[in-house]
């Protein structure tokens, strides 16, 4: 086991309210007690918990991030959305972006760009998602979504900007598939060839169906710095062992 810093992003999409704030002491005293220095832990609640999440662990080893954002850097307009400055000011400092339940809602490469540059310029640090879905697995067209997603979303991105990548196969989201080892590694080693051209501060994480049941298995290849994690960490024991069985 290497010495790296292993991040796990806690993605609770739409789920939770003020009842959920109580999971999280049991994380909280985990982070505390735990000798082990070497992983962060990021929560990216709902908007509405955002400012609850911030206060309760502002004093904690845990930092908290946002599901998404409009592109605007500026207020205006825009019903029902929030922009990178409003994020900030609530004391967050990541945000998820291209994540593949916002593309399938249309959300383009070309979007996404917009927010990755106006993430940046608040101080926000990104968790770009990436994946090829299922059909374009099957026509072999895996590395030719992946390089034109990371090209066009990090368009204008600046090469000391710490980059954070998830590679989710969208075909393994929900549907507690996960590609096997073979499989990932090949994609992942892509990835970082791609990634590491231009950026020397990067950060690869996988997520699709994460668990404690298969995380020992994908933990085997030993190429990843972390995992974003969808339904196993809305609950905090689920989420500890995640962890745990990270470093055995």
């Amino acid at each position: 086991m290497t010495n790296k810093i292993r991040y796990f992003i806690a993605n609770w999409k739409m789920y939770g309210d003020l009842r959920s704030l109580k999971t999280l002491n049991k994380v909280v005293k985990f982070t505390r007690s735990n000798r082990n220095k070497r992983f962060r832990i990021i929560y990216c609640p709902p908007f509405t918990l955002l400012s609850s999440f911030s206060e309760i662990l502002k004093k904690s080893k845990i930092n908290v991030g946002a599901q998404n954002i409009h592109e605007d850097l500026n207020f205006g307009p825009h019903t029902g959305f929030i922009n990178s400055r409003m994020v900030k000011s609530l004391g967050v400092n990541y945000v998820i972006l291209g994540h593949s339940e916002n593309r399938v809602l249309g959300e383009t490469n070309i979007k996404i760009n917009k927010k990755v540059l106006s993430a940046l310029k608040s101080k926000l640090n990104v968790i770009l998602c990436i994946g090829e879905t299922l059909y374009e697995k099957r026509k072999k067209f895996t590395k030719k979504i992946l390089k034109k997603q990371l090209v066009q979303c990090l368009k204008g991105v600046n090469k000391k900007t710490k980059i954070i990548i998830a590679y989710e196969p969208v075909w393994s989201i929900g549907t507690g598939i996960v590609p096997n080892n073979v499989e990932l590694e090949k994609n992942i080693n892509f990835i970082k060839s791609l990634i590491k051209r231009k950026f020397k501060n990067h950060i690869i994480l996988y997520g699709g169906s994460v668990n404690p049941k298969n995380i020992e298995k994908i933990n085997q290849l030993n190429l990843l710095d972390g995992y974003l994690i969808g339904g196993a960490s809305q609950n905090s024991k689920k989420l500890i062992d995640i962890v745990k069985k990270t470093f055995n």
